[in-house]
Formats: C-alpha cells, structure tokens, sequence
C-alpha cells in the first residue's frame, strides 16, 4: 500500500500543476471545447482522488498490505485485540488529513449550492417586479432597460432567459435568434451545474494551480460550446455582431447611463456573457474542428485519468 501511496501523491502532483498549465496553453481546445470539458473534468475529479487516496493509504499502511487487510487490522484495533497494530501518530495525521480534506471538498459544494440557490431566489423575484413575459419568446423575460443585456437564469424548475429592452431594438432578427439559442444552449446543457462543481473546487483550493485554471478553462468553454450551437441557426459573423452587443451591455453604457438599477446577473456558478479573446479569435477566424480520431483520444485520456486512481484505490495490491 506504501508504493501505491507514492504513486497517487505522484499523481496528485501532476494533476496539480503541470498538466494543467499545459491543457490551459493549448491551442486545440478551441477546436474540441467538448473534449477539453471533459478533460478539465477529469483532471479535477482524478486530481481529488488521487490527493485524498495517498494521505489515506499512508495512513492505512501500518494496518495491512491491502485494503482488506487493512479494513480487518482497523477492526481488530477497535476491538482492543492485544495482537492489533497501532498506527503511530504520522499514520493518524495522515487519516485525519485525507477525512478532512474529503468533508471539506462535500461542505463547500453543498456550502456553493446552497448560497447560489439562495441568490437565484432573490433574483428571481426581482425580475419578477422589473421583468414582463415575452410573447413572442416562451420562457423569455424583458427588462425595461435601454442597456443591452441578455442572460439565462437556470432552474430545476423554470429556467428563463433576461433580455433587455434596449437589446431587443438594437438586433435584428437572425441576431436576436443567436442570442437566444445561445442562452438556450447554457439551460438545456446545464452548464450552470459544470461552473457549480468547479466554483465550489477554487472555492474549497484556492491555492491549488488546478482549481483557478480549471474555473477558467471552463467558464470560456462553456460559452464556445453555447456559440457552437448558435452556429447552427445562425453565420459566425451574425452571432458575432450579437455577441459584441450584449458585450457592450456587460461593460455598462457608454453614454453614462445609470445602470444601478438593474438586476444583477452574477448569480454564482451561471454562465457569463464575456466575450474573451480566444471566443472573438474564433468566432472572426474559425478552424476546422478536430478530427474524430483526435477526439477520441482526448476522451479515452480523460477515461484513464479517472480509471487511474479509481483502481488504485479498490484495487491497490496491483501496483505494489
């Protein structure tokens, strides 16, 4: 168990820094934001398994060879038998470490929940005194505002897309239907959930390399993924023209009207509407998305970096 605790720590370590850093510099991404999602995923949820598996496995190394061995040498010390081996106090350091670390990560997702459902409660009733339905959009509101805005609020139970008035006047057809497949887009993939797990990581890791470039890589991957699909009723140059509309309506309006009272959009862990160079870069010159052998690979590399520790922790007595 000793050896298969060195190489999680080992695996811990490269899914900390250097493998990040180098998914967050790659140029490919772009082409397959998919893909790069469900690496990002995978980088995260293999990087936390790995950091709890080897603080736990050192822990249990005194118990047993296996976990088995381990699980019995635990019961038997509970049982006071004379025969039992006792951790020493490293060992228990270690166990205290990987317990706590695991309730931390679960406190702060429930902890992240919890305040972003209360926050969309409040918003929701907000835009229920400024907002009125839209008839010619099902499950869109307009706000009475002259500045552009257009935002989705998700929800288990009705999610609603927030136009501006001054939106509205400002597009024209196709781009006010770019608009609206995009957000569409963030409410039927729930990309409000995505942006949820890996809020509550930075949140739970501030320190650590992977959760702020992880939190990064995905807030600008969900907005290519709602780009892509606004591509499919709309040309690049419409939904580019739309995009930098609504861009303009996040930066606040030029003219120096007041914008205060408007409802604010930041509802934690909901898709944003910025519009970042690598989203402009590819919107203005667009690439050829990966080809489907390449995509298959990242895939099956974010498959083995999960089935990676995930064996090592049922299954450890194979890696020593």
């Amino acid at each position: 168990m000793l050896l298969t605790s060195y190489l999680l720590a080992g695996l811990a370590v490269l899914l900390a820094w250097p493998i990040p850093v180098a998914l967050s510099r790659a140029r490919w991404t772009a082409r397959s934001p998919f893909a790069a999602m469900v690496l990002w995923q995978a980088i995260a949820l293999a990087g936390g398994l790995s950091m709890i598996g080897a603080l736990l496995f050192w822990g249990l190394e005194p118990l047993g060879s296996t976990l088995l061995d381990a699980a019995d040498g635990s019961i038997k010390l509970l049982r006071g038998d004379a025969g039992a081996k006792t951790p020493g106090p490293i060992h228990i350091f270690a166990l205290s470490t990987a317990a706590l670390l695991g309730f931390h990560l679960v406190l702060t997702l429930i902890r992240a929940a919890w305040r972003i459902t209360r926050q969309r409660a409040r918003h929701r009733h907000i835009l229920k005194l400024l907002t009125e339905e839209s008839s010619a959009n099902p499950g869109t509101l307009v706000l009475d505002h002259e500045i552009p805005i257009a935002y989705c609020l998700p929800s288990f139970t009705g999610s609603v897309t927030v136009l501006s008035r001054g939106l509205v006047q400002q597009l024209n057809a196709d781009e006010l239907r770019a608009v609206l497949a995009h957000e569409r887009a963030h409410l039927e993939q729930r990309h409000d959930l995505l942006l949820l797990a890996f809020t509550s990581w930075n949140d739970a890791l501030p320190w650590l390399p992977t959760s702020k470039l992880s939190l990064a890589a995905v807030q600008e991957l969900v907005e290519m993924l709602a780009d892509d699909v606004a591509l499919r009723e709309v040309t690049a140059p419409v939904l580019l023209r739309a995009l930098l509309t609504v861009a303009t309506g996040a930066l606040g309006d030029p003219s120096g009207q007041d914008s205060s009272s408007l409802p604010s959009a930041g509802t934690g862990g909901a898709p944003t509407e910025e519009l970042s160079s690598h989203r402009l870069r590819r919107l203005l010159t667009p690439k050829p998305a990966l080809p489907r052998a390449t995509q298959t690979l990242a895939i099956s590399a974010a498959v083995l970096l999960i089935a990676l520790p995930t064996t090592m922790l049922i299954a450890p007595e194979l890696f020593s």
